[in-house]
C-alpha cells in the first residue's frame, strides 16, 4: 500500500551520498557503522511493504546507508500480508534481518512471539530527543522499544484538482456537509466528486476513523481501538451511517460504488491526476502526492492540493496518522548489521534522503522543514510534527492483523461490504464487532 526541487537541495543531497556526510538541513555525522566501511561484505536484508515509486525512493535511503558503512542491502517486497509473509520466512529459517511494520497491531504481534530484538541504547537515544514520545509509545511493547516509526503519513487531507475546483466554482469546505455539497457542485459541473479504492480495504478504514474521530472525538476512539469499546456503540452506527451518506450518493462516487470496488488506491489518485480526469477529489493520505507526482507528473502546489479533512457535526478537525516501523528480527541472519541500519534511519539524514523525493514525511523533529521539496509537503510535515502526542495512530493499524490489515478479511472486507450495501450500518456494527471479538481474543 502507497503511503506519499529545488536545484540546491538536489546537489546538497547528491553530495550528502557521494562522501557519506550529512544531508541537508541535519546535524552531525552519524556512525551507523563508524563511517569506515565497517560492514563491508555484509548484506542486510529488509522487507516491506512498499513497491514502485516508494520501493524506489526507500532504496536510496539504504543506498545511502551502503554508502557509510559498506553493508550491501536487499530489499524484500511483501505485499500487504506482512505478517503472513514474514512467518512463512521465519518457519522457513530465511528470516529477513529488518521488517518495515506497516501496523502497530502487527508489530506487537511480532513482539509477542518473541520474533523482535529490542532496539539498541543508541537508537532509543536518537528517538528520545527527535520524536514526540507518542511515537515510541505506539513502537514499544511492555515498556521496551522494539519499532522505529521511519515513514508517517498524514491520513486526514483530501486532494484534490484545483483546476477542477475552480472549473465548479467551489472552494476547499470546512465540514463534512460543506464537503458533500460542494461534492455535488463539482458532479454538476461534468466530473464525479470523488474516487474512492474501495478495491484497497484500508483506504475505507481511514475514512471511517477520521469520521469516527471528529464525531465521537479522542476517547472513544482510544476505547474502540483498543476495543474496549464494542463496535455496536452507537457511535459506531452513527459514524458509518455519516459515511453511508457519501457511499449512497451516486453523484458523489467516480462510476458508483461497483466501479470504486474495482478501483485499488493507485487507481484512485488517476482518476483525478491522471490523463484522463474522472472526479475532483481522492481521499487519503500526504502520500497521494507521490503519485501524483511520480506517476502523473503533477507540480504539487499547483496541478494537486489538499484541504485537512473536515470536521464532522461541529467536532473537532481530526488528524489521523499512520507509519512504517523499522524491526529488527532475532532470526535474521545479519541482525547486528540490521541494527546498524535502525541506527541510521533513526537520523534526520536517513529521512532527509527520502524527503526531497517527495511522498514522505518524517515523524523526526529534527529534520529540517527545508529538506521538503516543495511547500504543500512541508505545510503537511510541520502540521503532523506540529500534533506532537495529540496526533491518532490508524485504529485499524492498532488492531490484530486478523481484524485491522489482512485483504479480504475482517474490517477491510466488512467495510467493502459495507460500500457495497450501505444500507444497513446497524448491521454492519454488529458483523464488526463480531470479528473484532474474535481477533482479539485470538
Amino acid at each position: 500500500m502507497m503511503r506519499r526541487r529545488t536545484t540546491l537541495l538536489a546537489s546538497c543531497t547528491a553530495l550528502a551520498l557521494s562522501l557519506g556526510a550529512t544531508a541537508c538541513g541535519g546535524g552531525g555525522p552519524v556512525s551507523a557503522g563508524g563511517g569506515d566501511k565497517a560492514l563491508s561484505g555484509q548484506t542486510v536484508t529488509v522487507a516491506g511493504v512498499w513497491t514502485g515509486s516508494e520501493q524506489k525512493n526507500f532504496q536510496k535511503v539504504l543506498d545511502a546507508f551502503s554508502a557509510r558503512t559498506g553493508a550491501k542491502t536487499q530489499f524484500i517486497s511483501t505485499g500487504d500480508n506482512v505478517s503472513t509473509v514474514v512467518g512463512s520466512k521465519i518457519e522457513g529459517g530465511n528470516a529477513p534481518d529488518v521488517v518495515m511494520v506497516p501496523q502497530v497491531g502487527v508489530l506487537q504481534q511480532f513482539a509477542e512471539k518473541g520474533w523482535l530484538t529490542p532496539l539498541s541504547a543508541t537508537t532509543e537515544k536518537t528517538v528520545d530527543a527527535g520524536y514526540a514520545p507518542v511515537w515510541k509509545k505506539y513502537g514499544s511493547v511492555d515498556g521496551r522499544l522494539y519499532g522505529l516509526y521511519f515513514k508517517a503519513a498524514h491520513k486526514s487531507t483530501v486532494w484534490y484538482s484545483p483546476e477542477a475546483l475552480t472549473q465548479a466554482g467551489v472552494k476547499p469546505p470546512k465540514t463534512y456537509d460543506e464537503m458533500l455539497k460542494a461534492g455535488h457542485t463539482v458532479s454538476d459541473s461534468g466530473l464525479a466528486a470523488f474516487s474512492v479504492a474501495g478495491q484497497d480495504g484500508w483506504t475505507l478504514t481511514d475514512w471511517f476513523e477520521n469520521i469516527y474521530l471528529s464525531q465521537a472525538g479522542p476517547e472513544k476512539y482510544d476505547a474502540l481501538a483498543a476495543h474496549k469499546l464494542k463496535w455496536t456503540d452507537a457511535s459506531v452506527v452513527k459514524a458509518l451511517g455519516t459515511l453511508g451518506k457519501l457511499f449512497k450518493d451516486k453523484q458523489l462516487i467516480a462510476g458508483g460504488r461497483k466501479e470504486a470496488l474495482n478501483t485499488d488506491f493507485p487507481g484512485s489518485v488517476e482518476k483525478v491526476f491522471g490523463p484522463g480526469p474522472e472526479a475532483g477529489m481522492v481521499y487519503e493520505g500526504d502520500f497521494v502526492a507521490g503519485v501524483a507526482h511520480d506517476q502523473f507528473g503533477k507540480t504539487i502546489g499547483k496541478d494537486a492540493n489538499f484541504f485537512p479533512f473536515p470536521a464532522v457535526d461541529g467536532g473537532k478537525a481530526p488528524v489521523v496518522s499512520g507509519g512504517d516501523a523499522a524491526v529488527v528480527l532475532k532470526d535474521g541472519k545479519n541482525a547486528k548489521a540490521g541494527m546498524k541500519l535502525l541506527e541510521y534511519l533513526a537520523t534526520p539524514e536517513a529521512a532527509a534522503v527520502w524527503a526531497r523525493t517527495g511522498g514522505f514525511l518524517s515523524p523526526n523533529k529534527k529534520l529540517s522543514l527545508d529538506s521538503y521539496g516543495d511547500d504543500v509537503t512541508r505545510a503537511t510535515a510541520k502540521s503532523l510534527v506540529s500534533a506532537g502526542d495529540s496526533v491518532r495512530f490508524d485504529m485499524s493499524d492498532q488492531a490484530p492483523a486478523a481484524f485491522g490489515g489482512t485483504k479480504g478479511a475482517g474490517e477491510w472486507k466488512l467495510l467493502q461490504d459495507f460500500l457495497s450495501d450501505p444500507s444497513n450500518p446497524k448491521g454492519t456494527a454488529a458483523q464488526l464487532e463480531a470479528a473484532a471479538a474474535k481477533a482479539y481474543k485470538g
